[in-house]
């Protein structure tokens, strides 16, 4: 008969399993809205956390929040439609904490509403640029560091599955990508031991959505969200870690939905 000792044993080893001590985790886009969220948690988890984002004041706001739990971060000014800055952060997170076990890849932009007959082609390249190219180009520079056991998230919407009824092809067409490139990461990087998942969030606090009225968020709860509420950036922020632990580490290729139920419609 098993003890309750023995019991609580066997919980806490699957606990433990949560846990990033001993990781080194990148983010992008991680001087604002969900990238902050996500950094906070990894280090809440215990991974050591380096940062990327272009804006560095706010890049630099994001690092003290997160010495609150954890005093080794370290923050990188990177543009990652850049190649050479993105290979610039992975060397910096070597050079600080000796490897990288955790990429999530969080920066990106939604562009303009352009109705497609007119939308300027320098605007749907630089939305592409960022969502699709800059995804890859971190994962190609993380993948050569990596070893077995690393977690790459990817960070898709889900308007790569619906669509919000505005002009947004750019933004659609480009987290479509991603989630087509994190299946097929998933399939190249598998022998290696590298998994590659995506998050589709749904409805979140961001610079996106600030401007938004508590009844225009009304109206999208009550049209859109089963659940009845806009997510919480914990909520997502929850998911990151249980991608970028040894809990989903029979997981890749995945495409999780985080919407409340969007989806659902």
């Amino acid at each position: 008969m098993t003890s309750i000792s023995g019991y609580r044993s066997r919980n806490d080893a699957g606990l433990e399993r949560f846990s990033l001590h001993g990781k080194v985790a990148v983010v992008t886009g991680a001087s604002s809205g969900l990238g902050v969220a996500y950094a906070l948690a990894l280090a809440r988890a215990g991974a050591d956390v380096v940062l990327g984002a272009r804006r560095g004041d706010k890049l630099a706001a994001t690092a003290e929040q997160v010495r609150k739990y954890n005093p080794r971060v370290v923050a990188v000014e990177t543009d990652v439609t850049q190649v050479d800055q993105c290979d610039r952060l992975v060397e910096s997170a070597v050079e600080a904490f000796g490897r990288v076990d955790v990429l999530v890849n969080n920066a990106g932009t939604g562009g303009e509403c352009h109705h497609v007959t007119e939308d300027p082609p320098d605007h749907f390249r630089s939305v592409v640029d960022v969502n699709v190219h800059g995804s890859y180009w971190m994962i190609q520079a993380c993948a050569r560091v990596m070893g077995r056991g690393s977690s790459i998230v990817n960070v898709s919407s889900v308007m790569a599955l619906t669509t919000a009824k505005m002009p947004a092809a750019a933004y659609s067409a480009s987290k479509a990508a991603v989630l087509g490139l994190t299946r097929d990461l998933a399939a190249q990087l598998g022998p290696s031991g590298i998994r590659v998942n995506a998050i589709l969030p749904g409805v979140f606090p961001s610079e996106a959505t600030a401007h938004y009225t508590e009844n225009y968020k009304r109206k999208i709860i009550d049209a859109r969200i089963p659940l009845g509420r806009i997510g919480d950036p914990e909520d997502i922020a929850a998911v990151v870690v249980f991608l970028a632990s040894d809990a989903s580490a029979y997981l890749t290729g995945v495409s999780l939905p985080v919407d409340g139920g969007v989806l659902v419609n």
